[in-house]
This record gives C-alpha cells, structure tokens and sequence, in this order.
C-alpha cells in the first residue's frame, strides 16, 4: 500500500497558503460562510459538534459475494458512527466530517472489515474572494461501484480547492483544481484481476466557471473543465477529457435541497485502440419535504467509469435511485425505494470479448417501517433486493438482505 505522507504534506501546504492569505488580508468579510447549521447538537467553546450514529443490515444477507450460483447467506451488522466538525478561526470557518463503518459477518470472517474517512473543508471569506482548500482521505473494503463484486482494499486521496471572485454583486468567477488518487491493495484479485495493477490511477481536474446567485438559497453555475487521468501500471487507459456543465444548487435551508448539473463530455483514451465518447453527463441529488409529512429524494448520474477488464477498459454509467417517505400517524412512518443502473461497456479494438458492446443493468428495490423516538432517533426494519442482469452468465446474480437499523442524528 502507498503512504499518505506525501498527500498530508500536500494538505498542510494547501492550509499554510490560506492561513498566509488570510493574515496578511487588511480586511476579512464578517461571514459565516461554512458555518454549522442552526441545530447543531453541540457546542464546545468555539467548536461545534454534530454526532451520529447508525446500526445498519442488522440482518440477514442471502449473496454475500454476489454469486450467479450457489449464493452464501450470512447474518451481518455494519455500525456506523460520525461526527461533524465546525471550528471558528477569526471570520474563517474549519468544517470537518469523520466516519467509520464498522462491518461485522458471522460466518464469513473475510467480509469483515473497519471503514473510515476523513473530510477537511477551511472556507476563508474576504473582501470579495472566498478561498476553500479541501483534503479527503477514505481508507475502505467496500465494493467500488456497481461493477466489482468484491469488497477491494483501497485509498482514496483528494485535495485541491477553489477560488470564487464575486465581480458583482451577485455574479463570481470561480476557479477549481483538484487532485485525486485511487491505491488498491496488491494483494485484491477480481475475477483473474489484479485491481492494484489495473485500476491504481491519479487524477487531475482543472475548472473555470460563472456562479450568479439566483436568490439567497438557490444558485446557478456553468463551467468548462479538463481532466487528465493516468494509470500507474496500465499506460493503455490513460485519457484526457473535456466537459462542459451547467447546474443549480440548493442551500440546506431552502425548500428543495441539493443539487443538479448536466453536462456534455468528450473522453479521448491516450491508446488508438480504445474508442472514445462525445456525450452528455449528470449528476442529480435532491431531496423534497411536502407538508413536513412526506420526502421525496432523488440521485441521478452518468458518465465514464473504468472497469478492471482490460478488454473492455471502461463503461458509461447511466443510473439513478428514488425513495419516498411517509409518516403514517405519531412517531410512525414507511420508505419505498427503487434504483436502477446501466452499464455500456467499450471494447478495445481487435480484442476478444465475452460479449460485444456489451450493456448490463442491475435494479434494486425495497421498504421500510420505523418509528421515532423523539428528534434524533429512529428504529427500523428494512427489506431490500438487487439484481444484475448481463449477458455474461458468470456476472449475473440476485440477493436480498433484511434486518433492523437504527440511527441517531442522521
């Protein structure tokens, strides 16, 4: 496994500057921007806290491994505890998120395993720049997406930040620069793969757009951005790319919350012998409340991912997931849930595949009924099924799991 040293000494870099920046500033805007929410849970001084918890598939799972045949079926609990973290430093806001998943099986001691990451947000506000370096780190065995059904050892690296220059009084310019990389553990195998020597990649993104702040809660941005990505083992999928999007964001307090772009972009592999896509792009997630009683929520997303066969180096993901929310009377209430993702795979030319152009699809759906014990706390009990579909017999399965779940805070 690589170090992270040298991604924390790029993280301190990145504070020290702003800290610089911000000293040697004549004036700093009096914002909050960055601040916590008006129900934060704690409060330590200048420290704001927000801790959550969760017990989560307290149940059974009848595809512990995804399985076309012969399906395992073990009896799992993931708990999850959180905390967000807000800290005033002068007009500038520190804003962190801690997470850990901690997954438990009872038979099947190889699925076990302890999940965190970490997120550092500094939003330094002046005259009329906002400077907003960030760092991420999420060390985890979780399934990377939809297409490997194994739970891979790896880190996830990201830093970078933004520039937003507000010229008038509603309008900026905003700058982003952002640097990912994805490290497999040598040792995770998927289907003859070695993931470390096929999928460990750097990623490098640079963006430029316009942000007009429609009304205090709701925004709208349109940017051109480039991507460079390189493989570290791999030369054949590197690729550069060109998108352009436009979006609108909602604040927390605002009606709906969230957000939503859709973009166009053009992915050209470095090698001849893979093809590229000139095409659209989303990503949608939006959350509704009618009459304090039900929410609606919505995900949505396409764009180019990887895949680990070097045959068919990488897909379009084309996808999306729904929920609603019902409170039935008192503390009582009922979810509903449905997703559904398509994969188009791309061969490499002249190479020999299971299944040309291949297009998988895997849906999901289920239900829940909990009840509230006060503000924070809720107590569950969730069925849910997946699916995937493909013309490749080995990659099809079906499973289900049940059981409770409890959350505090979330």
């Amino acid at each position: 496994m690589k170090p992270v040293v040298g991604q924390v000494t790029h993280m301190r870099t990145l504070l020290a500057i702003a800290l610089l920046v911000a000293s040697s500033a004549t004036a700093l805007a009096q914002s909050t921007g960055g601040g916590p929410p008006e129900n934060v849970r704690m409060r330590i001084g200048p420290l704001y806290v927000n801790p959550t918890i969760a017990l989560s598939n307290a149940g059974q799972d009848t595809n512990v491994f995804d399985e076309a045949t012969n399906p395992k079926t073990d009896f799992t609990v993931t708990i999850s505890p959180g905390t967000d973290l807000w800290l005033r430093f002068g007009p500038t806001w520190f804003q962190s998120n801690i997470k850990e998943d901690l997954v438990w099986f009872n038979k099947y001691a190889s699925e076990r395993s302890a999940n965190n990451s970490y997120n550092v947000k500094w939003t330094v506000p002046l005259s009329r720049l906002t400077l907003t370096p960030t760092w991420s780190y999420v060390n985890t065995r979780e399934r990377p997406g939809f297409e490997i059904d194994a739970r891979a050892q790896r880190n996830d690296v990201v830093y970078g930040g933004t520039v937003d220059f507000r010229f008038l009084s509603r309008t900026s310019v905003v700058a982003e620069a952002r640097r990912s990389t994805t490290d497999f553990d040598k040792a995770t195998v998927f289907l003859g793969a070695n993931l470390h020597d096929e999928l460990n990649r750097t990623a490098t993104s640079v963006s430029l757009g316009l942000k007009h702040q429609i009304t205090p809660l709701t925004s709208f941005t349109v940017a051109a951005a480039s991507q460079q990505d390189r493989f570290d083992f791999d030369a054949l999928r590197n690729s550069e790319s060109r998108s352009i999007t436009a979006g609108i964001k909602f604040d927390p307090a605002a009606l709906i919350k969230g957000s939503a772009t859709f973009g166009y972009r053009d992915f050209k592999p470095a090698s001849s012998a893979l093809p590229g896509y000139q095409g659209s792009t989303a990503a949608v997630d939006l959350t509704y409340v009618l009459l304090g009683t039900t929410k609606f929520a919505v995900t949505a997303t396409r764009d180019v991912q990887y895949s680990f066969d070097i045959n068919q180096p990488y897909y379009v993901a084309t996808g999306g997931a729904a929920s609603v929310s019902q409170q039935l009377f008192g503390p009582l209430d009922v979810v509903g849930r449905a997703g559904l993702q398509r994969m188009e795979y791309r061969d490499r030319i002249g190479a020999v595949v299971a299944m040309s152009d291949r297009i998988d699809h895997s849906t999901s759906y289920g239900a829940g009924l909990g009840y509230h014990l006060g503000r924070d706390m809720r107590i569950g009990f969730n069925i849910d099924k997946s699916r995937r579909n493909s013309g490749v017999e080995t990659r099809r399965y079906e499973g289900m799991t049940y059981g409770l779940a409890v959350t505090y805070g979330s």
